[in-house]
């Protein structure tokens, strides 16, 4: 079936079936293995008195962890995005919901991405793709999303590479800057850009800066390919072999946050793409993240209940905890003024 006759939500439904059944890894690295936390033997700390507490747009959070964006807009979602927002509420961490596009074009659909019920004192960001600002969309429609779910700041998510390899996909890129310029103006939240895993260069943010977003998440090359998830999508062998192309394709989430650091230093930002562990974490905190964000390890968890939610956040909490007291660092700030070792 044709995109232009298929609701959003169906295409919700098939990218939340492929990623929970399909292996739709990128080929490129996070280059998060190239880069290592110096070990210190006698860090005169307490495990048991590690703080992971740390504050994000002015919000106090237990950890500086984000469940990243992903899903909603069809039943399935919505149980998916239960579970994930009451784990995060349950360890006061931040969280992002999928596409509200779904939402706005059917509002029966909007009792997916509604989780407040659930996580009345969580950072919540609403989103939206940024393109849709090209396709008849505007500020009251990020004004909706924000409003539907009582949000803390709206994520204009950027996906270039997915809308050219998507059947009539939404590719007119063009001129959305002022536009998105236009939204941070409007909004009575801060506006997040976010890329969907194949990274954000230092160029773009300059770009992404300049129009008011307030802070930045690089999702870089390393996790999710969705050029992978497209390939399944499709029934055509010719689009699979294009799509199939570009699984190496990205700014790994290394390379990605350290551009963006380097050129803008004191910007809000958090590092997602391939994040796997509380290592991942606590080398992307090093590398002057301020929050690291997980995607799929989440929504296998929150495909089985909020209870394996909690259990895998309490993993990431625990394993980067032992990062910082194997190299000395009592809380974030100290771990952030660490100096990294890449390998040789």
């Amino acid at each position: 079936m044709p995109d232009e006759v298929t609701p959003t939500s169906s295409r919700k439904a098939d990218h939340l079936r492929i990623n929970l059944e399909e292996d739709v890894r990128s080929a490129r690295s996070t280059d998060l293995d190239d880069i290592h936390l110096p070990h210190h033997a006698l860090p005169e700390l307490d495990l048991a008195e590690i703080d992971l507490s740390t504050t994000f747009l002015g919000k106090s959070l237990h950890a500086p962890i984000l469940i990243s964006s992903m899903t909603g807009g069809i039943e399935q979602a919505g149980r998916i995005n239960q579970h994930l927002a009451e784990a995060a509420q349950f360890h006061k961490i931040a969280m992002g919901v999928g596409s509200q596009r779904a939402a706005l074009e059917d509002p029966a659909q909007a009792q997916s991405f509604r989780v407040r019920k659930s996580a009345p004192d969580i950072l919540l960001f609403a989103n939206l793709g940024a393109v849709q600002l090209n396709y008849g969309y505007g500020v009251e429609d990020c004004l909706r999303a924000v409003e539907m779910i009582g949000a803390d700041a709206l994520i204009l998510h950027l996906n270039p590479l997915q809308e050219a390899l998507q059947p009539n996909g939404n590719t007119n890129f063009t001129s959305l800057a002022i536009k998105i310029e236009a939204v941070c103006r409007a909004l009575p939240v801060p506006v997040i850009a976010k890329e969907v895993g194949w990274g954000i260069s230092a160029a773009a943010a300059k770009t992404l800066l300049a129009c008011g977003v307030q802070a930045i998440d690089i999702a870089g090359a390393g996790g999710t390919s969705w050029s992978q998830v497209e390939k399944h999508r499709t029934d055509s062998p010719k689009e699979a072999f294009t799509a199939s192309l570009f699984r190496a394709w990205g700014i790994s989430t290394a390379s990605a946050l350290t551009d963006v650091r380097t050129a803008y230093p004191d910007v809000p930002l958090i590092a997602s793409g391939g994040l796997r562990h509380g290592v991942d974490l606590a080398k992307v905190l090093a590398m002057q993240a301020d929050l690291g964000g997980f995607a799929s390890p989440m929504l296998k968890a929150a495909a089985i209940s909020s209870e394996a939610v909690v259990t895998e956040i309490y993993r990431i909490m625990r394993e980067t905890r032992i990062c910082m007291f194997s190299s000395g660092c009592k809380d974030v700030p100290a771990l952030k003024s660490l100096a990294l070792k890449a390998a040789s």
